[in-house]
């Protein structure tokens, strides 16, 4: 247990039998139970897994007694007998978590690169009622974008803005750090099953929060790349992956701004929208027009009349004025969209010491004191002891 709750740990693996084990026998004490998911790998991973969790449950019985029943067992081996992909891996354990009572669950990747040093920090803002949702991000430093390979940096900052837009969360970044906690209250709340099963899970998840007005927090650690591989295939995932930020972007702006309640920012993405389509329309018209007049319209000279150019001088006038609305209207919803998010983001900036404690920490049961997650705290803009039925209340 930490700071008085439960805690369940998700640990996807797909072919990564030579990592999954360190994962394992890393994981900090204070985690109730994990639940490591072999997302029908081709190589030894399960046999790995199966190999570790069985050492790891013969030096380790759970103390706390769950709602399964109190079953004797601190890693749980789950094997997908179809590969579901790394959301469908998630929603698993997620599922497991949930039926067996746990009140905070995280999820830490079966490749090394999240330190469990920092699993502490990761549930800290949850266990505390400050945020519903916290995930790592290796993007608030520069030293962390150093140690980032320069093609995964390129795609991660571009991704962030991606996600920033489609999920608004707009202090938020990162986005597809799978080290992440969640309350029980919340993964109730959001729908396991509903969420995406592939890459996009993450995205997926951003915008279920926000839609419900969810606050999350964004805390820092570093980047750690090794022998790991990639599984990821950029010919599919793009595409993909562009269509789930698209259709949570609709998404969003229908249940939050439309049914629950209409915002002007949906309106004015909406004439944004008007405004690039009609500059498209007119842009194309301004080139169909002027290729017919250099095919109708030459002189004797072989140079266009000015008579002949003339409309598709207007088409493309036409054009320009219409993506100045649109980009002025797109600013004034992006403008509209962070002012209505903002509070959102928690931001914890402190690092942990080796036992995963922040050094500028003071403890109260195993919980960070004010001031411990940012400026936002200090502030007072977050409160430390929400009312029931406020965001942010304890899970």
């Amino acid at each position: 247990m930490y700071g008085g709750k439960t805690v369940g740990v998700v640990v996807p693996a797909y072919n990564e039998a030579a990592l999954v084990g360190g994962v394992i026998d890393t994981m900090p004490a204070f985690v109730d139970r994990v639940y490591v998911v072999d997302d029908a790998s081709t190589d030894d991973t399960w046999a790995e897994i199966t190999r570790h969790a069985g050492a790891a449950n013969d030096r380790r019985v759970p103390e706390t007694t769950l709602a399964d029943g109190g079953e004797a067992r601190f890693v749980v081996p789950i094997r997908h007998e179809a590969n579901r992909g790394p959301g469908g891996a998630r929603k698993t354990g997620y599922a497991r978590a949930f039926a067996d009572g746990l009140e905070v669950v995280a999820t830490m990747d079966a490749d090394g690169q999240m330190d469990p040093a920092y699993l502490g920090r990761i549930v800290g803002p949850v266990i505390a009622g400050r945020a519903s949702y916290a995930k790592g991000t290796r993007l608030r430093n520069r030293e962390s974008w150093r140690e980032m390979p320069p093609f995964r940096l390129f795609g991660n900052l571009l991704l962030t803005f991606l996600t920033k837009v489609a999920s608004g969360y707009w202090e938020m970044t990162d986005p597809q750090n799978g080290y992440t906690a969640i309350s029980r209250e919340a993964l109730a709340e959001i729908g396991i099953e509903t969420l995406y099963d592939d890459y996009g899970y993450l995205n997926d998840v951003l915008t279920s929060l926000n839609v419900r007005s969810k606050r999350i927090a964004d805390v820092p650690h570093p980047a750690r790349y090794g022998t790991e591989h990639s599984g990821i295939r950029y010919a599919t995932f793009i595409p993909s992956l562009s269509g789930v930020l698209l259709r949570n972007f609709g998404r969003r702006l229908q249940k939050r701004y439309l049914l629950l309640d209409f915002h002007p920012l949906a309106f004015l993405y909406g004439l944004s929208l008007v405004g690039f389509l009609l500059s498209t329309l007119s842009a194309a018209g301004a080139i169909r027009t002027r290729l017919a007049a250099r095919l109708t319209g030459r002189d004797r000279s072989g140079s266009t009349s000015r008579s002949a150019r003339r409309p598709s001088v207007i088409r493309g006038l036409a054009a320009l004025h219409a993506a100045l609305f649109a980009v002025i209207t797109l600013v004034l919803a992006i403008a509209f969209d962070a002012r209505a998010n903002e509070g959102l983001v928690v931001r914890a900036d402190d690092a942990p010491t080796d036992d995963g404690v922040s050094t500028s920490d003071t403890l109260t049961d195993g919980l960070p004191a004010d001031g411990a997650f940012g400026e936002e705290a200090t502030r007072g803009e977050i409160d430390a002891n929400p009312t029931d039925g406020e965001e942010g209340s304890n899970p």
